[in-house]
């Protein structure tokens, strides 16, 4: 069969990668074609992919857009990593265009300001869906089996394959939606604004059921329509699709974002599936395994590098070189019977990855202050990541204050590649997780991770056998089992060498195949067997 995805991101191209959404929409399409099927990539050019090395022109798209007609044009684009039986597109159109202000660069997403949440890239991905459904309709895509929606950014597609009348032909095709993050829903007015429902689509008469945001009658959610509208709602791992259907209790659970009654329907009806991601295990992969000089020097250069053209060094990159050459005189001496312990996180900082190590700064010592005290001298925790200033400055104050406490103030994959192969400890107490790969990258590589129990990182982690597990009743207990579980694994590593490496042989041990994803797939949610 043919299986078309259309998303906003997708990393087998360049430059087309945010999150985590593109590491999926690259790994889940050759594991199908290895299957047998015809797999078809779609996302938005963006003003630049249809620029690639070796893009190809294929044909015009005549689509509807705020009352009046548009052309749009449809381009085959190279993957980075050619596949037999997926074939790339991105379609280019100026409304799909989006410059930072600051840097010039193109951008897949836009930051708008808080009161007018999903202006710019509401209209942005409604341009696109209509744009995507009328190159579906007319077959410049070939014929689809399955149409495969990512997130609420394509959620349109399936309201203008049920009501817009030039899409009829899609209401044959076979409609899937995945839900990589309930928290992201897009929600916009239904009218009253150029960025609403009526202003995008002035021509059609849908329901109100099929589009209203359940706590907001006058506003649109597109992941709400997204779900009730697909024949198929996935989600990226079996624990997050039960956690969706209980109601919040914030901040100690994140659980249907206000959706519940919408997915509690798709669960009742059998049309809720949730199936974990995988990850991908290259028998050619070769870890950068390094002595701690080599790797604190690389980080000492990659810290310049981040620094480079910049009137003034961030007090981030000064006290973590500041902390990196301590830690290099400290390893220059006599070294110890046994080597210390290296604890590390790759991570956005964002309320839901790393409110529990905040959690009890109030109170005199935050969770993350009393594991570095518990790690000591004969320890490190780097931790590589950006996001939201008040966790970068809470991070870089915890490096001034803790001299075993590494703050990479940026990213790189090269950083992380070497936080994955020489860390002992990943700690990653995300406060929710629809899946993750920080887990199963640093499992990957014999590395324990410390997780927070709830979504796929209880369906990817076995407390004791291949890493540690904690929850709790609100956040001051979920805070508490973190750092008591975080201690008990350092206390492991220290005293227990041998259940240690048992440990972290189960770890390497475990696979998550995209294989058996895919076959999952076909089965729970195209209906092929």
């Amino acid at each position: 069969m043919h299986i078309v995805h259309m998303a906003a991101e997708n990393d087998s191209l360049p430059n087309a990668k945010v999150g985590g959404v593109a590491d999926v929409v690259r790994d889940i399409a050759p594991a199908l074609a290895d299957l047998g099927h015809q797999v078809s990539v779609v996302i938005p050019g963006y003003g630049v992919l249809h620029r690639t090395n070796g893009a190809e022109y294929m044909a015009n798209i005549c689509f509807p857009f705020r009352g009046t007609l548009h052309d749009a044009q449809f381009y085959r684009v190279p993957a980075k990593q050619v596949h037999p039986g997926v074939t790339h597109y991105v379609i280019q159109h100026p409304f799909l265009e989006a410059v930072h202000a600051r840097t010039g660069h193109h951008q897949i997403y836009v930051h708008d300001p808080d009161d007018q949440p999903f202006f710019s890239d509401g209209s942005r991905f409604a341009c696109f869906c209509s744009a995507a459904a009328a190159a579906l309709a007319g077959e410049v895509i070939p014929r689809a089996d399955v149409m495969h929606l990512h997130d609420w950014h394509m959620a349109l597609v399936a309201l203008l394959r049920r009501y817009h009348p030039a899409c009829a032909p899609l209401q044959s095709v076979r409609t899937v939606f995945t839900i990589h993050n309930l928290a992201l829903q897009g929600v916009r007015p239904l009218a009253g604004s150029s960025s609403s429902l009526s202003a995008w689509f002035p021509d059609i008469t849908w329901h109100w059921l099929d589009v209203a945001d359940p706590r907001w009658p006058d506003a649109c959610n597109l992941m709400a329509c997204g779900i009730r509208l697909a024949d198929r709602v996935h989600t990226v791992s079996p624990a997050y699709a039960k956690e969706i259907c209980r109601p919040d209790d914030l901040p100690r659970f994140h659980g249907a974002q206000g959706l519940q009654a919408v997915l509690a329907h798709e669960n009742d009806t059998g049309n809720l599936k949730g199936i974990l991601n995988g990850c991908e295990y290259p028998e050619d992969r070769h870890p950068p395994v390094m002595e701690m000089p080599e790797m604190i020097r690389s980080f000492q250069r990659r810290i310049m590098q981040w620094s480079a053209g910049r009137q003034t060094v961030s007090s981030a990159a000064f006290i973590a070189c500041h902390n990196l050459s301590g830690l290099l005189q400290r390893r220059n001496r006599p070294r110890p019977d046994r080597s210390p312990m290296v604890l590390c996180s790759v991570t956005r900082l964002t309320r839901q990855k790393v409110l529990l190590m905040r959690q009890g700064e109030d109170k005199g010592m935050s969770a993350i202050a009393r594991i570095l005290t518990a790690l000591g001298d004969d320890g490190v925790y780097f931790l590589l990541g950006t996001g939201h200033e008040e966790f970068e400055r809470f991070f870089t104050r915890l490096g001034a204050r803790f001299p075993n406490f590494i703050f990479l103030h940026g990213f790189s994959d090269q950083a992380a590649r070497a936080l994955y192969a020489n860390g002992d400890l990943f700690l990653m107490p995300s406060s929710f997780e629809p899946c993750g790969i920080g887990q199963m990258l640093a499992m990957r590589d014999g590395q324990p991770c410390v997780v927070h129990a709830v979504g796929g990182l209880r369906d990817t982690v076995r407390h004791g056998v291949n890493g540690f597990c904690f929850g709790g009743r609100d956040l001051d207990d979920q805070a508490q089992n973190f750092v008591e579980t975080a201690c008990q694994a350092i206390g492991l590593f220290k005293n227990d060498p041998e259940k240690w490496q048992q440990i972290k042989d189960n770890a390497a041990g475990t696979r998550f195949l995209w294989q058996d994803a895919a076959q999952q797939y076909v089965e729970k949610l195209y209906g092929f067997s």
